[in-house]
């Protein structure tokens, strides 16, 4: 088949949860294209397809994939290797079926597609076989400092960007080895996460955001929060030595 005749994917980012923090460009990438591709736990729409509400048209194609594990199985184990890993080779190959039918794919992804998004995985699958390209979004970690009216860096400071779900004593060397950290995948991890800022000096400066941007977010110095349940999309932000919050 000639290159000429094939479709184009794209990757879309929809910003952390606020349709208005939508690019212009991602709503016309919707809008012009063939078929819209989102990633969702089975039996949900998913975020991003909620974020873009507003924007679908009514005659596109739509291709949810549902991910066949989430938080069930532990991440490390193989079992829940080898079924994400089935599940991003299936959904390659539904896509590659709409590309080589030569039709334009947005694929959502939440925040930045090539931060930390499921749109990755399909990315390295097909970006060498068709033509791609990649429209950034607001991240979730700026949504929330902005949100949170938080200077995260300034001058010289280092930002590290942390998962939640490092080894607890990796989470307090990194923690007290950089000026500013972002720990993301908080979750179930904030028990840890709140002993490893503990450690490391860090929890008065430390501040939680949940649902950044979205109509329901909370958000309080992580020091004041009586507990420690926390939802997927929530964020812990730890500004710079210099920077107080």
């Amino acid at each position: 088949m000639s290159a000429m005749t094939l479709g184009k994917l794209i990757g879309v980012g929809t910003g952390p949860g606020d349709p208005d923090l939508l690019t212009v460009k991602a709503v016309k990438a919707i809008q012009n294209a063939d078929v819209l591709a989102w990633f969702a736990k089975e039996g949900r729409r998913g975020n991003g397809r909620g974020i873009v509400d507003g924007v679908v048209p009514a005659e596109i194609i739509e291709v949810p994939l549902y991910y066949p594990v989430t938080t069930e199985i532990h991440r490390a184990k193989p079992e829940y290797v080898d079924q994400v890993t089935r599940f991003y080779e299936e959904s390659t190959a539904t896509l590659a079926k709409h590309l080589e039918a030569g039709r334009t794919v947005a694929v959502l992804s939440e925040g930045d597609p090539l931060f930390y998004g499921s749109y990755m995985h399909l990315h390295v699958r097909l970006a060498d076989r068709f033509p791609t390209e990649v429209i950034p979004g607001v991240t979730a970690m700026s949504g929330c400092w902005s949100q949170a009216n938080l200077p995260i860096v300034q001058g010289d400071d280092v930002l590290s960007v942390l998962p939640g779900t490092m080894d607890e004593d990796q989470l307090v060397r990194r923690l007290s080895d950089t000026e500013a950290a972002v720990i993301m995948k908080v979750g179930r991890n904030l028990p840890k996460i709140r002993r490893a800022l503990i450690e490391a000096g860090r929890i008065d400066q430390a501040f939680y955001v949940e649902r950044g941007t979205m109509a329901n977010t909370a958000m309080t110095p992580l020091a004041e929060k009586s507990d420690d349940e926390a939802p997927y999309f929530s964020i812990v932000l730890v500004p710079g030595w210099k920077t107080k919050p």
